[in-house]
């Protein structure tokens, strides 16, 4: 017991502890001149000296004094350990949307880890802990951009894999409507530009609203599945998925709409038999209803049912990525697309380049201009890019229901938060879920 009451003991342990953690887990070497202050905590006692025991004398002295110190002081402490788990441990997610259901319900309660894929360094440090992107109560930021750090991340226990359950930044959260932030601002800016022209309709979008905008780590957290990786070649061909050219498994709680025709009305009882939660009539005795490929062959047995039949849709949406007409595509038909892979060059060209010009100007911070048919990147023109992050494709589970990769494009490396492993609670309208509380997230 002795060897461990040493103070040299517990100087190399601490100073061990803290280099694991500090240097060589993020890389910086920087870091190496806490050191002196472990030495002097530890060993020279010079602080304690000078300032400590000055403060220990009015400890003793005026007992008010002792007390709101100790108040202070324990609060200071459980702050910092908190946020120091909340940025590289863990955090919880509360589900806000269906998107994910029937895998993850409204008023679920996730553990996400940092620690899967590392966690990462954030880009405005400077923010009040505990609240994300604005005050409560206020629509004032809760950040300063006075210090602005680079992508960062330290390393985690392994990468996105397809069909994770991945947190992210969301990507096209980087500008926002402060009046209306529940829309995306490049929606809105679309509908201003097809009634007013190009340039007239964003002079119009920002006379109408406050547009700000918000650094990676400050944007809004989304919940989707990782579909495809890096390198992958994505497409969806009458709502069935395909990664390089393979057909992909369907998950048993994933969702779509189905056209339902029956002979008799269906009652509400009906869906709800079969827990289907989104439903309506749009014709006499025809009704659409989100549900799995398992329940949609229940209800094809239900006596007064003749057709349940999948939405395939087939016309083609500007409203999909990437908001071109050379690009047909909507939600149940899209691609084939190929996802960017770090350090992978390709020819760029006036064709493909609405894929990929948001990555080139955007996420890798590039100045991108097109001038007679010939692109220019930092005033260089050029047909090749070379990309300097690995990217994602998410969709969400409930694929009718959900605003993802198939909307706004890629998700880069440098917005994904971690991976969703289990529900710590889930509350719904008729209460708490104890059936899904502790289950693990597939």
């Amino acid at each position: 017991m002795k060897f461990f009451n040493n103070r040299w003991t517990k100087f190399a342990v601490a100073s061990i502890a803290y280099i694991l953690l500090f240097v060589v887990w993020p890389g910086n070497l920087w870091m190496l001149l806490g050191l002196p202050f472990i030495f002097d905590y530890f060993i020279s006692r010079l602080f304690y000296r000078y300032v400590g025991a000055k403060n220990d004398a009015l400890r003793k002295k005026y007992p008010l004094y002792n007390s709101i110190y100790g108040w202070i002081d324990a609060i200071v402490w459980a702050t910092v350990v908190a946020h120091l788990v909340h940025l590289f441990i863990f955090q919880l997610y509360v589900v806000p949307t269906s998107s994910m259901e029937k895998t993850i319900l409204i008023g679920d309660y996730l553990y996400v880890s940092k620690l899967s894929y590392g966690p990462q360094v954030p880009n405005t440090p400077v923010a009040m802990p505990f609240v994300y992107n604005t005050m409560p109560f206020s629509s004032k930021k809760s950040y300063s951009e006075c210090v602005k750090w680079d992508y960062h991340r330290l390393r985690g226990r392994g990468n996105v894999k397809r069909e994770d359950v991945v947190v992210f930044n969301f990507p096209a959260g980087d500008t926002v409507l402060l009046e209306n932030q529940a829309a995306t601002y490049y929606d809105v800016l679309r509908e201003y530009q097809s009634v007013l022209g190009k340039e007239n309709g964003r002079k119009q979008l920002y006379s109408d609203y406050t547009v700000i905008s918000r650094p990676v780590d400050k944007r809004e957290n989304y919940i989707k599945r990782c579909v495809a990786i890096a390198g992958d070649t994505l497409q969806i061909i009458n709502t069935q998925l395909y990664v390089n050219g393979e057909k992909q498994p369907e998950c048993a709680e994933r969702q779509h709409i189905y056209f339902v025709q029956s002979t008799s009305p269906l009652s509400e009882y009906a869906f709800a038999n079969l827990n289907i939660t989104e439903f309506g009539e749009y014709g006499n005795c025809q009704y659409w209803a989100a549900t799995t490929e398992h329940d949609a062959e229940l209800m094809r047995k239900y006596k007064s049912v003749v057709s349940v039949e999948r939405c395939n849709e087939t016309r083609p949406s500007i409203d999909i990525f990437p908001h071109s007409e050379n690009y047909p595509w909507n939600v149940d038909n899209f691609g084939p697309i190929w996802i960017p892979k770090k350090g992978t060059t390709i020819a760029l060209t006036i064709d493909n380049l609405p894929l990929y010009e948001r990555i080139i100007d955007q996420y890798e911070g590039h100045d991108l201009r097109i001038e007679d048919d010939k692109i220019f990147i930092d005033g260089v023109e050029t047909d090749s890019y070379t990309f300097a992050m690995d990217y994602y494709f998410m969709m969400g589970d409930n694929r009718h229901n959900s605003a993802d990769s198939r909307y706004w494009g890629f998700v880069p490396e440098d917005h994904i938060v971690g991976k969703a492993l289990f529900r710590v609670f889930s509350k719904g309208e008729d209460g708490i879920r104890w059936n899904r509380i502790f289950k693990k997230v597939e």
